[in-house]
C-alpha cells in the first residue's frame, strides 16, 4: 500500500512539473529584445476644460451624495461623473480637442475642494487615442490650482508631471464652468 501511494505521488508531481514547465505563462517574464532606449521629453499641452451641469446635455452628473450633501455649504459628499470636451479656446464652438473623463467629488468640509480624477483622452493631431491620467486636489477658488499627472497611455506612456488650472469663466448660479488648462507631461 505504502508503495502504491509512493508511486501516485511520484506520477502527480512528475505530471503537475512537467504541465508547469510547458505553460508560456508566468508572473515573471524576461523580454526576448529589449527596448531601444529613447531620451524623455517635456511637453506642454494647452486647452479649456468645460464642465456643464445642466441644460439639454450636462457633461457632469451627480451620481452620489451623502445624506448631509444638501446641508453642507461644499457639498461635502457629492460626487460627479465627466465626460468633459477639451477646446483649443474658451468657447464650446472651438475646436474638440480631447476630453475629460472620469469624476470629481467634493471632498472638503469647508470650501470648495475637489477630488479629481480623470483622464484627458485626445481626439485630434498627434497625440490622437494618447491618454494623460490626473488625479489631485482641485480647490476651486484658488486662482491656479496645481495637480499630478500620474501616468498616461499612447504616446504619454510612462508620463509624469502637472497640470495647472484656471478658471475662466464660473457661473455661480448653474455652476458650468470653463477652466484654462497648462500642462507639463515628461514622456518618452
Amino acid at each position: 500500500m505504502a508503495k502504491l501511494l509512493l508511486l501516485l505521488l511520484l506520477l502527480t508531481t512528475t505530471t503537475t512539473t512537467t504541465l508547469l514547465a510547458e505553460q508560456p505563462y508566468s508572473f515573471i517574464q524576461s523580454q526576448k529584445t529589449a527596448p531601444k532606449p529613447r531620451h524623455e521629453k517635456l511637453t506642454h499641452l494647452h486647452f479649456f476644460w468645460h464642465d456643464v451641469l445642466n441644460g439639454p446635455n450636462p457633461t457632469a452628473v451627480p451620481v452620489a451624495q451623502a445624506a448631509t450633501t444638501s446641508t453642507s455649504s461644499s457639498s461635502f459628499g457629492l460626487v460627479n461623473v465627466i465626460d468633459d470636451p477639451l477646446t483649443e479656446g474658451p468657447e464650446m464652438a472651438s475646436k474638440l480637442v480631447g476630453r475629460a473623463q472620469g469624476l470629481y467629488a467634493s471632498a472638503a468640509q469647508e470650501g470648495l475642494g475637489l477630488l479629481m480624477a480623470m483622464n484627458f483622452a485626445f481626439m485630434d493631431g498627434k497625440y490622437n487615442g494618447s491618454t494623460i491620467t490626473i488625479l489631485g486636489r482641485n480647490e476651486v477658488f484658488t486662482a491656479v490650482r496645481e495637480m499630478p499627472v500620474i501616468g498616461g497611455s499612447g504616446l504619454f506612456r510612462l508620463a509624469r508631471g502637472y497640470v495647472q488650472a484656471k478658471t475662466h469663466n464660473l457661473d455661480m448660479k448653474s455652476g458650468n464652468a470653463v477652466v484654462e488648462y497648462n500642462c507639463f507631461v515628461f514622456h518618452y
